[in-house]
């Protein structure tokens, strides 16, 4: 019972998480380290969907030996491959 209770705790927590990012653009870790998830286009939170898809596009990050989670330190704007997709940007919160 601890342990379905646990696994119901976790998920209901992923999902705030997905629904904190796609409206303000800030999870608690980004919010910890003073940044947020933008849209590329116009500088608005992603949107719950939105959200969800960069969190799955970031399996593409990994795909080649995790080489899309450094990309950042190369590109000019700062994006992994998951926000080149999405078409995000990750920029220091106010």
């Amino acid at each position: 019972i601890f342990a379905l209770l646990g696994f119901v705790a976790l998920i209901g927590l992923a999902i705030w998480q997905l629904y904190q990012e796609g409206t303000t653009g800030q999870t608690i870790g980004k919010k910890a380290v003073g940044i947020r998830v933008l849209r590329e286009a116009d500088g608005r939170p992603l949107g719950f969907g939105m959200a969800f898809v960069r969190r799955l596009a970031h399996f593409l990050d990994s795909i080649a030996c995790y080489i899309g989670w450094l990309w950042p330190l190369w590109d000019e704007k700062k994006q992994t491959f998951a926000d080149k997709v999405c078409s995000s940007v990750v920029v220091k919160a106010n």
